[in-house]
């Protein structure tokens, strides 16, 4: 455990030194233990297992483009995100991995302590095994304070679910070299500096609040949602079920595998596939070297998107409370024709030069934002072992009390509570607004500021499992 966060960058810097990392671009058809199928042009591991790329089409009434195709990765697999959490003297400490990952754009950052797809800790690539795996496999050491499902982004996986997990041990674990523990402030203050906090970690911290609602501890610590009393929100929990179950039921969403060779409007060129008019994002080969890794050297498909994106919840106060603007999205990997988003989630390049009806609503209100009504700005890059160099600018802005409270039928006001208490719930919540809760919660002072203290919680706004519809 480190004293202040002066001893976390010596260490940090330190992991940096002294392992070797180096990944390299290479074409589709070079790269080793990977096949491209002669007649679908599918991407696949030797081995069926990690993960392919193959062709999709899409079809739904609920984008503003009725039909699309695509890349999409395929990794039916469900893999393990896991923070192992310790109380000790009061604070609550996480025990946290300096994990070097192909796709960020700084190589290591800080992950779970557990970050595994099944293929790699059941060791098909005969690598070393999984540190610290056993806390979260039954029967494990350790209480499991949550244990979820949760989607991962639809945009380019087809229905991908991880478990996020958070276990309780009773004594501080011996930290291996790439380990380390630090306390919930200490994540706090690290989740605001750009391109540390992984996005595995993000997802699984976005879970905390339900680890204080099961212990004594001060819920209004960092990462905790519950900062204070308020108000009554604007709608009850039973308003937003039914409200998110209406959006559900109100729109389609059909997709259809297709071979990759041929897919409409995409192109092989140069060992890579890319969209004819160079938007959304590319497949790309790369060759990776890596010292902490399970295995050391290997090579592997990744998707490349196109510029950084934005993602970002606009947020008001409602009679004392503050509430942020929810938006019922639809991707087309999503498991279920919906889940709760962001406001805007989207990459703003993409629609260069389209007219303004076919921007996502509410983009502009992010670029006009001022420096004092902004909450949340940091830049944070995402799943690194998946995505090379994806990076998305994560905003919260309190847009003041003129803003309009009536909103279109796909968007609803939430306290941030509420929509922390569909995380515990499977593919409700999206990963992005996943992250951005983690994040959020990581500001409390700016949040607070000059607005009073916001209602980001109280226990009753939970959402009871008998309370949800199923899937």
């Amino acid at each position: 455990m480190f004293h202040d966060l002066a001893e976390f960058y010596e260490w940090f810097a330190e992991r940096n030194q002294e392992n070797e990392y180096e990944v390299t671009r290479t074409s589709l058809d070079m790269m080793d233990g990977w096949h491209i199928h002669d007649q679908t042009g599918d991407v696949a591991h030797r081995s069926g297992k990690f993960f392919s790329i193959r062709g999709l089409e899409v079809c739904t009434d609920h984008r503003d483009t009725n039909s699309w195709t695509q890349p999409i990765i395929l990794q039916p697999e469900i893999g393990i995100l896991g923070i192992v959490m310790t109380v000790a003297n009061g604070t609550v400490y996480c025990l946290m991995q300096a994990k070097m990952e192909p796709g960020n754009i700084n190589l290591l950052q800080l992950s779970p302590t557990v970050q595994a797809t099944r293929s790699n800790y059941t060791r098909v690539h005969q690598g070393n095994p999984v540190p610290y795996l056993d806390h979260f496999m039954a029967p494990r050491g350790g209480r499991a304070v949550f244990d979820a499902l949760q989607s991962e982004q639809g945009s380019w996986f087809l229905n991908k679910r991880n478990r996020n997990m958070i276990v309780e041990v009773a004594e501080e674990l011996p930290p291996l070299d790439d380990f380390c523990w630090l306390s919930l402030e200490q994540l706090a203050t690290l989740m605001r500096v750009p391109n540390l906090v992984n996005m595995d970690a993000r997802t699984v911290l976005s879970g905390i609040p339900f680890f204080f609602t099961e212990t004594s501890l001060d819920r209004a610590g960092p990462l905790s949602t519950d900062l204070g009393p308020g108000g009554d929100p604007l709608h009850s929990v039973e308003q937003l079920l039914s409200w998110f179950t209406e959006v559900k039921s109100r729109y389609y969403l059909t997709r259809r595998e297709l071979p990759l060779s041929g897919l409409p409007h995409w192109v092989r060129s140069s060992g890579e596939i890319v969209h004819e008019e160079k938007r959304y994002f590319s497949v790309i080969g790369v060759n990776v070297q890596a010292s902490s890794r399970e295995v050391s050297q290997w090579s592997q498909p990744m998707l490349a998107p196109v510029d950084r994106g934005v993602i970002g919840f606009l947020g008001r106060q409602i009679a004392g409370v503050f509430h942020i603007l929810v938006q019922a999205r639809t991707e087309a990997g999503t498991h279920d024709v919906v889940e709760m988003s962001p406001t805007v989630n989207c990459i703003p390049a993409n629609y260069a030069g389209l007219p303004a009806e076919r921007h996502p609503w509410y983009l502009e209100a992010f670029s006009r934002a001022s420096s004092s009504s902004t909450i949340v700005d940091v830049v944070h890059s995402e799943e690194g072992g998946r995505f090379f160099h994806a990076e998305n600018q994560y905003l919260v802005v309190d847009v003041g009390q003129d803003f309009d409270l009536d909103v279109p039928d796909d968007f609803c006001w939430m306290t941030v509570s509420q929509l922390t208490g569909f995380i515990r719930y499977g593919n409700h919540v999206n990963v992005a607004a996943r992250c951005l809760l983690s994040c959020l919660a990581g500001e409390p002072d700016r949040a607070v500021g000059t607005r009073g203290r916001r209602d980001i919680g109280r226990s009753s706004d939970v959402p009871e499992l008998s309370a949800l519809p199923e899937g």
